[in-house]
């Protein structure tokens, strides 16, 4: 069993008030590594100036690691097979929205990922969609959830 970590740390400003809910969301995320993040409650969910838009809300954060995720995996699958990629850039959109008890939700995350390639043997499409199909399928972060996960490649 391999555990992961962070630490995830906020503190009041001095004299600011709290129990009427006027306080700042923004706080930080640190990671075992030394990366430090900026994070915030989403705007969407909490008015500036009680949150920070400048800060990774948990929603951007998740729809980014199922990106990461997903990514890592279909880099390895395509070396595995011979491919070269030279370049992957996606731009996933999370979709909030009541699920069927009236409870909000991130019910559908899309990733478009675009691939670069190089070299003599460059995926067919039918190869390209079987990558990202099997990166689905090995993705530890959307077999942890359940939200529905698509992706859309996007074409260079």
């Amino acid at each position: 069993m391999t555990t992961y970590t962070a630490t995830v740390e906020w503190h009041r400003n001095e004299g600011e008030p709290f129990a009427d809910g006027r306080y700042s969301r923004a706080h930080a995320w640190r990671f075992d590594g030394g990366a430090e993040v900026r994070a915030s409650s989403s705007p969407h969910v909490v008015p500036v100036p009680y949150s920070d838009p400048a800060g990774v809300d948990p929603e951007e954060a998740f729809v980014a690691s199922l990106s990461s995720c997903h990514m890592l995996w279909f880099l390895a699958l395509a070396a595995k097979r011979g491919f070269v990629v030279d370049g992957y850039v996606d731009e996933p959109v999370g979709i909030m929205s009541a699920d069927a008890a009236g409870n909000l939700s991130i019910g559908r995350v899309t990733l478009r990922p675009a691939v670069q390639f190089s070299g003599a043997r460059r995926p067919t499409p039918e190869e390209l969609r079987e990558l990202h199909d099997e990166a689905h399928e090995e993705c530890f972060i959307a077999r942890s959830v359940r939200t529905e996960v698509g992706c859309e490649p996007v074409a260079l």
